[in-house]
């Protein structure tokens, strides 16, 4: 029995290594190119495996009383197909009324077919899906928990999807819940968007879902009614991003790093995790020094994952003294995860700014090339601005010493956040 004992310690200790100690990617462009030039529009193309699509008409949703209705009202409008991702699906009023409007079209013959996140949706997943297959729905979670799967427990779903009669699509980072509704437990509604779209492009989001699908039962969807023709409805360029692990190197962070270090002028962010690797935070030095001014909104003492937050801030020194401004929201915990570069480029996605979402999650981005949309994100990002508070080198060295002191233990986060 001793040699299992070796071999038992010696894995738990490789393992161990392996999560916390694997050296980052030293990411970085190999020349410098211009995000407004039509070079770099091919060096995303390419490096992202995607294309551009005209013609595309986006609508920015902003915060639950506005997405919610919307997308609901699509959902009871379907009259061929529903297809939904989340990775956070839970009971409760938001859900109940999801589960109404999805059964109800379900038994009037359209075609619904949802996967939801083991882990994202765990404790809500065995409710939620029995009433939806009793009405016809078809209902998948993804990478349960089986132990042929142990390999790939840390790779989640992160997207968070919708798409009607293969017209329409809904892209963000809310998923469903009540907190994106309405305060829940004595806390504010949550902060965050959605986009509608409609064009081109929402094939291409319909293609990103269907891998997820796949994966959870080997069905590919191959139908009509699924991928519609590419009929231009507007006036908007944009494409869509798919990425999955590959290797610990996902086409989301090549999507990041290379819009951020393109930037001319301005780079806006909000996200709700804001954990940056070595790589990344190099990048964002390079990028201010050169003159861009950068500004990123993150959750102030409203976060849902408070451990987060003090790894997060435990990093601000360094990119504060390069000269990038740091903003926390205050009105609420912010789920906004956007890109803004240059008031040309806006990406609307799943992904934040961590680890987590940059090596283990599947992920979904819209990058729009539209300086209407840009303006109409930096409207909100200007309104969040306003309730936020800036924190300055200054505030941030003052920061309380059990704040230090635990921000030093806390970097183990980064690995896995």
């Amino acid at each position: 029995m001793l040699y299992l004992t070796i071999i038992g310690g010696a894995f738990i200790t490789w393992l161990i290594l392996a999560v916390l100690f694997t050296p980052h990617i030293p990411y970085h462009i190999e020349a410098e190119v211009d995000a407004c030039s039509d070079h770099f529009l091919h060096v995303l193309e390419s490096t992202c495996q995607t294309h551009l699509d005209e013609g595309n008409h986006v609508e920015i949703l902003t915060d639950g009383d506005m997405f919610y209705p919307t997308m609901l009202e699509a959902i009871r409008n379907a009259r061929e197909t529903i297809n939904m991702e989340c990775y956070i699906f839970k009971k409760g009023d938001i859900g109940d009324a999801f589960i109404q409007a999805l059964c109800e079209r379900a038994e009037a013959g359209v075609r619904v077919t949802l996967v939801m996140d083991a882990i994202g949706s765990f404790g809500a997943f065995h409710k939620s899906a029995k009433p939806l297959r009793a009405a016809g729905c078809r209902v998948a979670a993804y990478q349960r928990f089986t132990w042929y799967r142990l390999s790939r427990l840390n790779n989640r779903t992160h997207r968070e999807l919708l798409v009607v009669d293969g017209t329409v699509a809904f892209v963000g980072g809310a998923g469903v819940a009540d907190w994106w509704a309405k305060p829940t437990r004595g806390k504010p509604m949550w902060r965050d968007m959605m986009a509608r779209i409609e064009g081109p492009v929402v094939s291409d989001i319909a293609g990103v879902l269907a891998e997820n699908w796949v994966e959870c039962c080997g069905e590919i969807l191959t139908g009509p009614e699924t991928y519609k023709g590419r009929h231009k409805v507007g006036s908007v360029a944009a494409f869509a991003v798919k990425s999955s692990p590959a290797d610990r190197s996902t086409v989301s962070r090549v999507l990041f790093q290379t819009l951020v270090e393109a930037a001319n002028a301005k780079v806006r962010v909000s996200t709700p995790y804001f954990l940056p690797d070595k790589a990344f935070r190099q990048a964002i030095q390079r990028t201010v020094t050169r003159g861009v001014d950068m500004t990123v909104i993150v959750p102030g003492t409203h976060t849902d994952q408070r451990w987060v937050r003090l790894a997060s801030r435990r990093m601000y020194g360094q990119m504060l003294e390069a000269g990038m401004r740091i903003f926390e929201y205050e009105r609420g915990m912010t789920h906004v995860k956007t890109l803004l570069v240059d008031d040309l480029w806006a990406v609307i996605a799943t992904t934040n700014l961590d680890n987590r979402s940059f090596e283990h999650n599947d992920e979904v981005n819209v990058a729009i090339r539209d300086a209407g949309v840009s303006a109409r994100l930096m409207q909100d990002f200007d309104r969040d601005l306003s309730g936020s508070r800036e924190i300055t080198l200054r505030d941030w060295r003052r920061r309380p010493l059990w704040e230090k002191l635990i921000g030093s233990i806390a970097w183990i986060l980064e690995r896995q956040q």
